[in-house]
């Protein structure tokens, strides 16, 4: 059952929102102040966030900001302010909705649904495309461990793999020998930070038309590498 976190100090209107949505199957926790609202949000899981803007101790606005610092869930503000601004505000400070009180229940629940469903098919097409990379001619299906350039598979070791990925999913961010060492190989493994040349330089065999002039991982003299985009 997914669940909601209505964070409002008129608990008329709150349980008027709790009673309109648990009848359409959702499950509801109440907050009626803003400092135990923010720490609600953000150590718990919640499909969707409503959020009053007047509220004691913090306002509507400033949980917002820490809510999109901190995570991503769909945010519908509610307030009886009417002002345009208000509404520019709390959109700008990335909320996905704002109504006004008062407002039809029903609509409320069709609002509530249809941003449930909207992160719901965003976080399918993340989650996806992060499972699969396509860089140029560079084809990575991390689910599948296979790699292939131009068309054509490529055969790599599990290290090399772990190595070209790691890479190919932090473009153009320069890591040392040091760190590649220690994400790929771990603190513990036995060896030098050599061998992070060595299997960079098996990958450029494999993926590069020119190993002189690579396209994908450049070496940042002095510092290690960079996976180009």
């Amino acid at each position: 059952m997914k669940r909601i976190l209505i964070i409002e100090d008129d608990m008329g209107i709150a349980e008027l929102e709790r009673d309109y949505l648990e009848s359409n199957g959702y499950e509801t926790t109440l907050v009626d102040n803003g400092n135990d609202g923010l720490a609600e949000a953000l150590n718990h899981e919640y499909a969707l966030i409503l959020l009053d803007i007047m509220l004691p101790g913090m306002d509507g606005f400033a949980i917002c900001r820490k809510i999109r610092e901190n995570k991503e869930v769909p945010v519908l503000m509610v307030s009886a302010r009417r002002d345009d601004i208000d509404k520019i505000r709390g959109l700008g400070l990335g909320a996905d909705d704002y109504m006004v009180k008062p407002f039809s229940p029903s609509e409320l629940v069709a609002r509530v649904k249809a941003h449930i469903a909207r992160y719901e098919r965003l976080s399918s097409a993340e989650s996806s495309s992060k499972n699969h990379l396509s860089i140029g001619e560079l084809e990575i299906d991390i689910d599948a461990r296979r790699v292939s350039c131009a068309g054509k598979e490529v055969s790599l070791t599990n290290k090399e793999f772990d190595l070209l990925t790691f890479l190919a999913k932090n473009p153009n961010h320069v890591f040392s020998k040091e760190t590649l060492f220690d994400r790929i190989w771990g603190m513990d493994s036995l060896g030098e930070t050599t061998t992070v040349t060595v299997h960079i330089n098996r990958i450029r065999d494999k993926i590069e038309k020119d190993t002189a002039n690579p396209r994908y991982i450049e070496t940042v003299w002095g510092a290690g590498y960079r996976f180009k985009l």
